[in-house]
């Protein structure tokens, strides 16, 4: 059952978007259709739609005399100046926007549209709604101030802005100033080495931190849709450093960034390349196995790998797998399925396909539709209207830091929506294998957010039960991101886990425990657990058959 928005309200457009949305896109001839649909409805039903044309005209009267019937979301930052509420000509304006999405949303509500229609209509109809918010035009009181206190600047600084982003970034308003960060001077700073690279990838070694090390090394593959230093950015946000100094061995994989020449790079290259990294790390530490963490994608890699390992009699080789927001159950069961069939995942592929790569640009603004007011008109307010510079940001410099995906992965990536193989044993064959889930017995640790529209939490918590072995899952309370970095110390920060797995997610979660403080020290106690005996500090990176190379973050890091 897909989610059923409240009635009479225009739902964010992250309700309706997630990993398929990216990878698919968003084709304005779906939203043109939707927009035809809804012309169409007001044709069928005259009369419905004149009855909630004269009401909306009620309301109107009633806000032109002075009436405030409704309120904005407190939540919502974009009214947030009292100018939008003592004014009476801003609080006329923005009574009339606020009854206006109202009436909208109730024609939509009492419209014979079937259920699919409905959802698709208020999908497009909230895109609209939030562009023609009164607080994106120039009327917006902020700029009005900003106007008279900088003697007209701010006007011809915004222009030179929208003018530099039409021709630099794809259109959209920038999110970050990119000349406050530089990755490898005050982002991925830790240091450590480049010890083995091949065509996919670079394999770095990090110096330890503290003055004992586990035997079992840690191997941490990040998405190949997102540079890997998510996990190293800032040292009080770095995962890398947060195992170094609690005496974990760690390596992490720093994908290449592909172009055309690498097209037919598919989940299947991918996972070997994964297993050389594997090898290396086992042969550089001198350990039989190696503890495995995926994040996103890359969780969903390992998980191939270890079926493959598995199929192949070698699975001994991963002693414990961690997963970050990750899918292998990719049956996400939300209204992202509206604008999306078997036309539009063909054209898709052959797009890619024709290209060679699906450019990360594309994803890059599909991520921002899903959230419009946080990553879109926000920054039209900040950059444009106001004439300011965007906000030195670090994970979002990271998320403005596109890579591309091989046309042959994101053509599987695609197939794995359609068909969701493996939630069935033996229904998707990597390097020649069928890949059993259940037959992984590997013990694992997942981690889901409960605000993450990326991969939704509880499609993340079905893809922890297809896995064999002992298992653990934790449910943060925060969002794609905010998931993977939750350092110690974070005030906000808590999460759900409970034992007592079944069928159902929302069950699971009203049996759990909630816990306050981030998930980040519980994880430390577990992947030690798993990491064996503790030695000396070796400090020396590499060895006589994977010398280290260039310092990190390396060399692929820096591909654009």
């Amino acid at each position: 059952m897909r989610e059923k928005p409240a009635a009479s309200a225009l739902p964010v457009p992250s309700t309706y978007m997630n990993a398929q949305s990216a990878m698919v896109g968003l084709r304005g001839r779906d939203l043109f259709s939707t927009f035809r649909t809804l012309a169409f409805q007001g044709l069928r039903q005259p009369i419905l739609s004149a009855r909630h044309l004269a009401a909306f005209g009620t309301q109107l009267g009633r806000v032109l005399i002075g009436d405030t019937p409704y309120k904005p979301n407190p939540q919502d930052s974009r009214f947030a100046d009292p100018t939008w509420h003592l004014n009476p000509f801003y609080r006329r304006g923005l009574q009339a926007y606020l009854a206006w999405q109202k009436q909208i949303a109730a024609w939509i509500d009492d419209s014979d549209l079937d259920a699919d229609d409905r959802a698709r209509a208020r999908f497009v109809l909230s895109l609209l709604s939030d562009a023609l918010s009164p607080s994106n035009s120039l009327l917006n009181p902020l700029a009005v101030k900003e106007l008279f206190n900088t003697g007209g600047a701010s006007f011809f600084k915004g222009v030179s802005h929208l003018f530099e982003d039409l021709l630099h970034n794809n259109g959209l308003p920038s999110q970050v100033s990119k000349r406050a960060f530089e990755v490898g001077r005050n982002l991925a700073v830790t240091p450590g080495a480049v010890v083995f690279r091949n065509e996919l990838l670079e394999l770095i070694q990090y110096k330890p931190m503290s003055e004992k090390q586990y035997v079992r090394p840690l191997l941490i593959v990040p998405p190949q849709i997102n540079k890997f230093y998510i996990f190293d950015l800032s040292p009080e946000k770095s995962f890398v450093q947060y195992a170094l100094k609690n005496g974990l061995q760690v390596f992490i994989i720093s994908w290449r960034n592909p172009d055309a020449r690498h097209r037919e790079w598919g989940l299947s290259t991918y996972v070997q390349a994964v297993e050389q990294a594997l090898d290396v790390c086992r042969a550089i530490c001198g350990s039989r196995d190696v503890n495995l963490l995926g994040a996103c994608a890359g969780g969903l890699t390992t998980a191939a790998l270890q079926g493959h390992l598995q199929a192949r009699r070698q699975l001994r080789k991963v002693a414990s797998s961690t997963y970050l927001v990750s899918l292998m159950d990719s049956q996400v069961d939300t209204p992202a399925t509206l604008f999306v069939d078997e036309k539009t995942l063909e054209t898709a592929k052959r797009r890619s396909y024709q290209r060679g790569v699906l450019d990360g640009r594309v994803m890059a603004s599909v991520f921002a539709w899903m959230r419009p007011n946080d990553l879109i008109w926000n920054y039209w307010i900040n950059n444009y209207l106001l004439g300011r510079q965007p906000p030195a940001f670090d994970i979002l410099y990271w998320n403005n830091d596109n890579t591309r995906l091989p046309a042959a992965l994101h053509g599987d990536f695609l197939d794995l929506f359609k068909h969701n193989p493996l939630s069935r044993p033996g229904g998707l064959e990597v390097c020649g294998t069928p890949i059993d889930l259940q037959k992984v017995t590997v013990d694992s640790f997942s981690v889901a957010g409960i605000n993450d529209h990326i991969t939704p939490w509880d499609t993340v918590y079905r893809s922890t039960l297809l896995l064999g072995g002992n298992r653990r899952f934790i449910l943060s309370n925060s969002g794609h991101i905010q998931s993977i970095l939750n350092p110690p110390g974070n005030p906000k920060a808590n999460y759900y886990e409970g034992s007592k797995f079944s069928g159902d997610p929302r069950a699971w979660q009203h049996d759990a425990q909630h816990v306050q403080g981030s998930w980040w020290p519980e994880w430390l106690k577990w992947i030690q657990e798993h990491s064996g005996e503790q030695h000396e500090t070796r400090m020396t990176l590499g060895n006589a058959n994977h010398p280290a190379m260039e310092a990190s973050p390396g060399t692929y890091v820096h591909v654009r």
